[in-house]
């Protein structure tokens, strides 16, 4: 197991396993994960052609949302520090990271750091340092955050992951809960009449008791999100025609910094640590 660098069909670093699985990772992109094979699938999303354009916003991979998750009213984070401008999902995902191989030999390591630029949003020293482990039929993702601050860090953390789909009208979910935050009205709703309009674009926030889990029929596919406290919400996300779905874990809803909602709070020289787990199986 070996990470190597790749030209084509862009430039990237890939990391396989033993077993075939493999990562693909452009780390001067926001540390975006941009592909995922496991058991012989690529399951993972990606616009190519608008990836290879720097102008456009991503569509597909998986995106890091630090140190927000969704967007601020007028992309401003009020703290006891001042007013600070930050965009939607903050700013991790489009900054460049640094890559390594874990010691382990199980996957790579993406790590991010304050900077100039940071700081002018986001006013902590911080350490965010993302582990993805190829394991036998899964991803297993580990976060740690580290404040490195004199005072406590307030944030969000969430993925933003891609997934390929055979259609918007096959696939089924199980393990959500009766309601939902639409994010379209952000008023409540009954996430199974919502789940029934993917082909129509959906954006969702749930809080499940358990794990979720996609099944694509016509893949012969299931895919497990296995969540864990406080990295146990979940986000759903669909954007017509595109033949995806988002399934996102995070730790928080929108605005959580300002309505303290499952805010996540950092002690100085301190470190919150995060687990999430994307399984894969036959249905």
């Amino acid at each position: 197991m070996a990470l190597v660098h790749r030209d084509t069909p862009y430039p990237h670093w890939e990391f396989a396993s033993d077993s075939g699985d493999l990562l693909r990772v452009v780390p001067e992109r926001g540390g975006l994960v941009t592909g995922w094979r496991c058991k012989g699938k690529e399951l993972i999303y990606l616009d190519l052609e608008r990836f290879l354009d720097p102008a456009q916003s991503v569509r597909g991979g998986i995106p890091i949302l630090f140190p927000i998750c969704g967007g601020l009213p007028d992309n401003t984070l009020p703290l006891p520090q001042g007013n600070f401008p930050l965009g939607q999902h903050g700013f991790a995902r489009q900054l460049p990271w640094q890559l390594t191989a874990l010691e382990d030999g199980q996957g790579i390591a993406l790590e991010l750091k304050d900077s100039e630029t940071t700081l002018t949003s986001y006013p902590f020293s911080f350490l965010l340092r993302l582990e993805l482990r190829l394991v036998p039929g899964a991803l297993e993702i580990d976060t740690s955050v580290l404040n490195r601050s004199q005072e406590a860090m307030p944030f969000s953390f969430g993925l933003h992951p891609y997934f390929n789909l055979s259609n918007l009208k096959s696939p089924r979910f199980e393990g959500l809960p009766e309601r939902c935050l639409n994010h379209l009205s952000m008023a409540e709703a009954d996430t199974t009449e919502q789940m029934a309009r993917l082909d129509d674009g959906i954006d969702l926030l749930v809080r499940p008791t358990g794990d979720v889990r996609l099944l694509d029929p016509e893949a012969g596919l299931a895919l497990d999100l296995q969540l864990s406290a406080p990295f146990n919400l979940v986000v759903l996300w669909t954007e017509p025609p595109r033949p995806m779905v988002c399934l996102e874990p995070w730790t928080g809803p929108r605005q959580a910094l300002i309505s303290g909602d499952d805010k996540l709070e950092i002690a100085p020289s301190e470190t919150c640590r995060l687990h999430t787990r994307y399984a894969v199986s036959a249905c």
